[in-house]
């Protein structure tokens, strides 16, 4: 499978992401494109990871197969042929494609990430280890990292374009949204949540941590947009390794990060753009471990038809 920075299809292109580049299928349709482009510390590397398009796309797709008659969501279909078919402007295309292309319905989105924290991690062990609280609402003394946060919380964050996205709290989110609209993103997050965290830990995973977004489609219903518990959307860890009380490793792109902070300390990175080469033994660990979080979660090998 080529790698691929950019796309290029023969539809009018809306919307370029760090990772996805998202076209429009006339009105009420939308195509979204993974690309193997990946960032790190909000900054966009040269290089490409092979085959993290279509794991994240994947994975996404086998989730909302699962969720069928627990949540509406936006997926129409997530295969090559069926995407040709159904967009014939796009028969050229099939290898572009191929594994990393899901046909969607368009929706009107939410400016809100509805995260779900299922253990003490991240931004959120970094806000509570200095002020005990988390988007400024007191949690329990004596919680460690990684601690399991029982009940699950959900922490509402307003969507960055560029850089960090910012926890708020579920009345800001309610101020935003109304309260009929906060309760249900709320509801069916959690929902999602439950049964994502259940699946995976019985394939060895724990989903620390997960965001989700919601749009309201053509019909006025709220649905689940974007990628679901991908390893780009969420915080996996190995359960047979999960440690309370320090940092876990996690399944997503760790190799990266840990190649980037060496170079930061080493002096040879200052950390904006443009970022260091990456060698091939980080890329490729990189793609293995995302390839992996696949392998874990669904209990096959990802193959590209």
């Amino acid at each position: 499978m080529t790698t691929m920075l950019a796309s290029d299809l023969p539809l009018p292109r809306i919307g370029r992401g760090k990772v996805r580049d998202i076209y429009a299928v006339g009105d009420d349709r939308v195509l979204l494109l993974t690309t193997d482009r990946i960032s790190a510390f909000d900054v966009v590397m040269a290089e490409t990871i092979p085959m993290k398009g279509a794991v994240l796309t994947q994975i996404s797709a086998w989730w909302f197969e699962l969720l069928e008659g627990v949540v509406h969501h936006h997926m129409i279909s997530a295969d090559a042929d069926t995407i040709v078919g159904e967009v014939p402007a796009l028969r050229t295309h099939r290898a572009s494609l191929a594994g990393r292309a899901m046909l969607c319905k368009r929706t009107t989105v939410f400016p809100i990430e509805c995260v779900v924290r299922g253990y003490l991690s991240g931004s959120a062990w970094k806000e509570y280890a200095q002020q005990g609280t988390l988007a400024g609402e007191k949690l329990p003394s004596g919680l460690v990292e990684s601690a399991k946060l029982e009940p699950a919380i959900f922490s509402p964050a307003t969507k960055a374009e560029t850089g960090h996205d910012e926890n708020i709290t579920i009345g800001r989110m309610r101020e935003v949204l109304g309260d009929e609209v906060a309760y249900e993103l709320e509801s069916m997050s959690r929902a999602v949540y439950t049964l994502g965290e259940k699946v995976a830990r019985e394939q060895g995973i724990i989903i620390a941590d997960t965001k989700f977004e919601f749009g309201r489609d053509r019909d006025g219903r709220i649905i689940l947009i974007d990628e679901v518990m991908t390893p780009d959307s969420s915080r996996f860890w190995a359960a047979d390794a999960y440690q309370p009380g320090q940092p876990q490793p996690s399944f997503d792109k760790q190799p990266l990060r840990d190649y980037l902070d060496a170079e930061r300390r080493a002096g040879r990175w200052n950390g904006d753009a443009p970022p260091p080469p990456l060698p091939a033994s980080v890329v490729n660990a990189t793609s293995q471990r995302y390839l992996e979080a696949y392998r874990r979660v669904t209990g096959a090998d990802l193959r590209i038809a």
